[in-house]
């Protein structure tokens, strides 16, 4: 594509002695491999009729014989087809690196100890994980990290839970199976936030138990906390592998981000923010967001220090050129705050910190919420991803439900709400990631069944013209993916290819036809296509289903 673009650009600076780009964009296959309205972006500009400037383009470019056929359409589309063999070129691109040397931290998971995992963040660590993959594709060192919040009020509404519920003997907590605990977790939560709306006396109470996290003075309320807290990341850790998360190599805490952003903030008063009443806020309102407290009143540091004590920590250990945070898109307005009072304070942060917003999942319950306790947790969602597996005959591993469940979060454009079905997302016959597992083990079996094994692709006869062209897409769809970071592009892709290989393989015979050898290897490189956009959202691709 950029040899056709290159090529059209110096005919038009030749013919009409000015500089234009040409966008090349992907029509219906009826009308060639490439298009462009170039010629109608000129017409005013030149005071020229947009026809006429087409043709023009059209005969010279045909005249270095390196294209089937470049036809003129309309009031002056410029319609493109390629010979085979530069269709067959295609397949083999391999596109350089963009961010070849550039340094990245993302955080890929970011649940909070104290609570069970829910649905929403299942969004998050596997969004975060597969712009992750893509960073690392497009040539960047990435380190993937995760933040959690181990203080606060939140901590507070727990404790409140587990103390009452132990009345003095940790043993009782130790007796917890091992596989209760994020349900028994989750439970205690949704009873400390219930607790906390009671009465004044309990709120009270509850605030001086979440005060305590910052300290863990009181040695009961200590070893409870560290079991509980251990449990919760057991939890995590082992909840993010099955979602088919790559492993992270730091973990940060917000005990230790805490005192660091709010020594941050008032070195950098009043330069940057101003005390009002004992607390220190930061006019977030002149750069976009809105006016936010860092520091409370009782000096205590509030989420906006710990994600400003945060970025420094990431700074001080791996010295990115960016750093990612992927986030719910009702956070946008909040970042751009910290992120400005960042930049302000300490120079060397500016430009490193990107945050990426995210819809919210939802389901016939509708968006779920952490703070209420009411909550639909990611352990649930494998039961029932596992149940609807096996319903339809299939056998529910990790590897599957993962897959399944992956898919439908990535497959929506970042910024959207995903709401799905779980029956739906496991169909064998809809745009699932089930669908696009059983579609590689698909095409293994049917390479399986050759005595021969495939070789490489050397030619394209007529009837393989579309598949190898919607192959020849693969680099194109994966440079957008990469530019933008945004995975539902190859979603969409892979989707479009497994079709348009059922549409092949229902009309052309492979095993056993005279042209085996031939069409194997066009089998063979689909398979390898679909297994390589599969890996990069992280979906197994397993080779029986």
């Amino acid at each position: 594509m950029e040899h056709i673009s290159t090529a059209i650009a110096a005919i038009i600076k030749d013919e009409f002695d000015t500089d234009q780009a040409p966008v090349l964009s992907r029509p219906e296959p009826q009308f060639g491999d490439y298009t462009t309205n170039v010629a109608m972006q000129l017409a005013k500009p030149l005071g020229q009729n947009p026809r006429a400037i087409a043709e023009k383009i059209a005969e010279k470019l045909s005249e270095d014989g390196e294209y089937q056929s470049v036809e003129v359409a309309g009031p002056g589309f410029l319609n493109i087809t390629l010979k085979p063999s530069a269709l067959l070129a295609l397949t083999r691109r391999n596109p350089q690196p963009s961010r070849a040397g550039l340094s990245v931290v993302i955080e890929t998971n970011n649940p909070n100890p104290f609570k069970a995992m829910h649905i929403g963040h299942a969004f998050n660590a596997i969004l975060a994980d597969t712009i992750a993959n893509l960073l690392a594709v497009d040539g960047a060192g990435v380190r993937r990290v995760s933040y959690h919040g181990d203080v606060g009020l939140h901590v507070g509404k727990s404790m409140y839970s587990l103390l009452r519920y132990i009345d003095g003997d940790i043993e009782k907590l130790k007796s917890v199976p091992e596989a209760d605990r994020n349900t028994f977790m989750s439970k205690m939560y949704a009873e400390g936030s219930a607790a906390y709306k009671e009465d004044e006396a309990t709120k009270q109470e509850i605030d001086k138990l979440a005060a305590a996290s910052f300290t863990l003075e009181d040695p009961l309320y200590k070893e409870v906390y560290e079991l509980c807290k251990a449990w919760s990341f057991e939890q995590i850790d082992a909840l993010v592998a099955r979602l088919g998360n790559l492993p992270t190599t730091a973990r940060f805490l917000e005990s230790l981000a805490d005192p660091r952003g709010v020594e941050t903030v008032k070195a950098h008063t009043p330069e940057v923010f101003q005390e009002s009443d004992g607390a220190y806020i930061f006019k977030g309102s002149e750069h976009g967001s809105f006016d936010n407290a860092f520091v409370a009143s009782n000096g205590r540091g509030l989420y906006a220090a710990r994600d400003l004590g945060l970025m420094q920590l990431k700074h001080d250990l791996f010295s990115p050129d960016k750093s990612y945070i992927v986030t719910a898109e009702e956070q946008r307005d909040y970042f751009k705050g910290v992120i400005a009072a960042a930049e302000l304070a300490l120079p060397e942060l500016k430009g490193v910190t990107v945050n990426i917003p995210h819809g919210t999942v939802k389901l016939s319950t509708g968006k779920m919420s952490s703070r209420s306790g009411d909550v639909l947790e990611v352990s649930w969602l494998f039961d029932q991803f596992a149940a609807a597996i096996a319903e339809r005959g299939g056998e529910p591993t990790d590897d599957i439900i993962a897959g399944a469940l992956r898919y439908q979060f990535l497959r929506v454009k970042i910024g959207g709400d995903v709401v799905f079905d779980v029956n739906e997302a496991v169909s064998l016959t809809g745009n699932t990631g089930s669908y696009l597992q059983y579609a590689h083990a698909r095409a293994r079996r049917i390479l399986e069944k050759a005595e021969a094994g495939a070789g490489q692709l050397t030619d394209v006869r007529a009837e393989d013209r579309a598949l190898v062209r919607k192959l020849g897409e693969y680099s194109e769809i994966m440079d957008q993916a990469k530019r933008s970071l945004e995975p539902h592009h190859i979603c969409n892709y892979l989707f479009e290819l497994a079709q348009e290989f059922n549409r092949y393989y229902e009309a052309n015979h492979v095993v056993g036809s005279e042209h085996e050898a031939h069409r194997l290897a066009l089998v063979a490189l689909y398979a390898d296509t679909l297994r390589a956009g599969l890996m990069i959202l992280g979906i197994a691709t397993p080779e029986k289903m």
